[in-house]
């Protein structure tokens, strides 16, 4: 049997001593390194499947590297106060093993859960590793970014302003997106887009947050990934409260990213109040508010043409009397009517903005003008009119 094997004895009781036991130095670490490499790949020789070796690669992976066994990764400060070597040494330590680590991953995409890869990639980007390592172990992440959870992805920005790392999780999302699989899976690519909405929601208070960051990210997920856009429409008026300095333009820019028609009707009645839009952002929303109703009443069809309910396992519904269906056409109509009304108003209300805005222009330029006309050297006219006045 392959569990009564001596490498497998072996590897059993080093992962089952306690750390208390433990009393290696710097070069006993190196060796026991080396040969657990070795018992590994004589367990991969015997035909173990893939998730089992990924399995003991993450026990032993979890078991050096502290950060990686709870599920609340330490600080880089508090991690290292108990140990005797400084800082300096400790991470040095980790960047090797976390190089070796990922160099020994077997090649199947599910042999190691996703959660482990994204608390290895925050440690490695935490302890500096190499390109190579983080390129590999970012590829592995984004095979399987559809299993991942929003706190696992929060991996903070060790070397810039920004508090998460933005950047990370967009190259994570095209990688994913690069994957032959999503094109078959529709709801692994539903679930990233998900994902992706709670992560810009989160990002979204940092002030510190570009609006190309947040544009690139939001974009890099098709729009038919996401069957609502409420989501991302609270990401968006996250980020607007966040960032009250924005330009109009940028605002309108921002705005770009929403489909109405995707909101539901508790999103559209924040939005059509939400007094951080653009007026043509709310325009837009209520129009597809009127589109909606429109769609389920036959405005041009008499009455009669009002289609039977369709009779499901429980048996027909009640029609509606003549009365109640009198009733709700008028409630739909005035409807209709106030959001027309309100859409005349916003419309005149931007007329007037930007008449004021015109006005404040023209009044600046006529003051430029004005004193141009002072510092302007007196032509042959005006010396004219000078000498006369002086005579």
């Amino acid at each position: 049997m392959q569990n009564s094997s001596p490498e497998s004895v072996t590897l059993s009781n080093k992962l089952a001593r306690s750390p208390s036991d433990q009393r290696w130095s710097d070069d006993a670490d190196i060796l026991d390194t080396d040969d657990f490499i070795k018992i590994l790949s004589g367990i991969q020789g015997k035909g173990v499947r893939p998730d089992l070796i990924g399995s003991i690669i993450t026990h032993y992976a979890s078991k050096w590297l502290p950060d990686l066994a709870g599920d609340e990764p330490k600080s880089a400060v508090s991690s290292f106060q108990d140990s005797p070597e400084s800082i300096t040494v400790s991470w040095m330590k980790q960047k090797l093993l976390i190089e070796t680590v990922v160099g020994i991953l077997p090649s199947e995409k599910d042999s190691v859960p996703c959660s482990f890869l994204l608390r290895l990639l925050r440690l490695a980007n935490m302890v500096g590793v190499g390109a190579k390592c983080l390129a590999e172990l970012e590829k592995r992440a984004s095979w399987q970014l559809d299993r991942a959870s929003l706190k696992e992805l929060m991996i903070p920005c060790f070397s810039t302003v920004p508090l998460l790392d933005c950047e990370l999780v967009l190259r994570l999302v095209r990688g994913f997106l690069s994957s032959e699989e999503v094109v078959r899976s529709g709801a692994a690519l539903s679930k990233v887009a998900k994902l992706v909405d709670c992560y810009l929601a989160e990002a979204a208070v940092d002030s510190h947050l570009t609006l190309p960051e947040f544009f690139a990210l939001a974009c890099a997920v098709p729009s038919h990934a996401r069957s609502s856009d409420d989501g991302l429409y609270r990401a968006v008026d996250i980020y607007l409260k966040a960032h009250p300095g924005l330009t109009k333009q940028d605002r309108k820019r921002l705005c770009t990213l929403i489909d109405s028609r995707k909101l539901s009707a508790d999103a559209s009645l924040h939005a059509a109040r939400n007094e951080r839009l653009p007026v043509r952002a709310v325009i837009q929303v209520l129009l597809s508010e009127q589109t909606k109703l429109s769609k389920q009443v036959d405005w041009s069809g008499p009455l009669s043409s009002v289609r039977s309910p369709a009779v499901g396992p429980e048996g027909p519904a009640r029609c509606m009397s003549r009365r109640e269906m009198v009733a709700q056409q008028m409630e739909i109509k005035r409807l209709k009517e106030d959001v027309l009304r309100l859409q005349s108003q916003c419309m005149k209300m931007e007329g007037v903005i930007e008449q004021m805005l015109e006005k404040k222009k023209g009044s600046s330029r006529w003051k430029k003008l004005l004193e141009l006309q002072c510092l302007r050297p007196a032509n042959d006219h005006d010396r004219f009119l000078n000498h006369y006045v002086e005579a």
